[in-house]
């Protein structure tokens, strides 16, 4: 019978990315209804020194794939590990990023295993009520109580869908980074390493990696920032400043809709800046909306931070239905004057 909940933990550099972290802190979530161990599956080169972090945030295992070969992401060797694991651990459900290397090894990983995928999921959880227990022992699944619902925008975001993979094992899904929160981190708990040795040939690399180069310019995550102060098409072409003013303020960064990405003349929009269900998902301590209309794609990139503050003229705007504070008004004339506020405030404070 199948069991666990496997986590592809994607490394950069040797180092484990958040999204593998915030991951394993959503398998434990699973866990207290499936009952099964939660394994983190590390692929890559010499990272013995990333185990302990997987422990701390959660990983009752860690399964290591250790082998030159997968120093650097490439598909075929990536895909050859995981389908192993697949095959020597038959896991009852597998996630993975929906980052640009989780969303190309998923897929291959699933038809090499011949089973199911849901991409960019925003929601799992598992099948509890009787109604959903008795619609997956309709579609097959022999253990509906153990079947995984992986909910995602369709539609073009205008609704949510709740999927399921009743007949095939594993149960897999991308996850956005962003979406799924990390526990909190607990250097004490321990947990059990697993060492697995796959065979590699010089044929299982498909490519070859004549260097990695990391780009110079410094590009701010949006999904890592504790304040984002976001703007919408009411800021304009030349509200980037106007943005940028209040955030260092609040100490945060700038965030965009994708109103003023697509927006030639937005110049300042950029497509790393981007919150929604075609950019990014962020968690933020808070998220100020400036000019935002709050339509669903947008919505659903930016949903779950902590604190969410809107202003915008239109009374209205579908965003105040998701904000804690609406501040109805020309943000043009109310955002300087709250940079004004915080900036009058911060100077007290250091002088104080």
């Amino acid at each position: 019978m199948s069991k666990g909940i496997f986590i592809i933990v994607e490394q950069r550099n040797g180092k484990v990315q958040n999204v593998g972290l915030e991951l394993i802190g959503e398998a434990t979530r699973l866990k207290a209804d499936l009952g099964d161990d939660v394994y983190a599956v590390l692929l890559g080169y010499n990272m013995k020194d990333e185990v302990e972090k997987l422990y701390h945030y959660g990983a009752d295992k860690v399964i290591l794939v250790d082998n030159k070969y997968l120093k650097d992401y490439a598909t075929e060797p990536y895909t050859k590990a995981v389908a192993e694991v697949v095959k020597k651990f038959d896991p009852e459900i597998m996630l993975f990023g929906a980052s640009s290397i989780g969303r190309d090894l998923a897929p291959r990983v699933a038809s090499r295993v011949k089973t199911g995928l849901v991409a960019d999921t925003t929601g799992l959880r598992m099948a509890k009520t009787e109604q959903e227990l008795s619609q997956e022992a309709a579609h097959g699944c022999k253990t509906p109580e153990r079947a995984l619902l992986m909910t995602r925008p369709a539609f073009g975001g205008n609704l949510l869908a709740t999927l399921m993979c009743p007949r095939t094992k594993p149960q897999m899904a991308t996850v956005r980074p962003g979406v799924m929160k990390k526990i909190d981190k607990d250097e004490s708990r321990k947990g059990e390493l697993i060492k697995l040795d796959v065979e590699f040939t010089a044929d299982d690399m498909n490519i070859e990696i004549l260097e990695a180069v990391k780009a110079e310019k410094k590009m701010v995550d949006i999904t890592e920032a504790k304040v984002l102060v976001s703007g919408g098409r009411g800021v304009g072409k030349d509200g980037y400043e106007m943005l940028k003013a209040c955030a260092d303020q609040l100490g945060g960064e700038v965030s965009s809709s994708r109103a003023c990405v697509d927006d030639a003349a937005c110049e300042w929009a950029k497509p790393e800046m981007q919150v929604g269900q075609t950019g990014k998902t962020v968690r933020p301590d808070l998220y100020l909306a400036c000019g935002i209309s709050g339509a669903i794609q947008h919505v659903a990139g930016m949903e779950n931070s902590d604190l969410v503050i809107s202003i915008n003229k239109n009374d209205t705007a579908a965003i105040f239905s998701v904000s804690d504070l609406g501040v109805v008004g020309d943000v043009k004339k109310i955002l300087p004057k709250l940079t004004a506020a915080l900036k009058k405030y911060n100077e007290a404070k250091a002088n104080a």
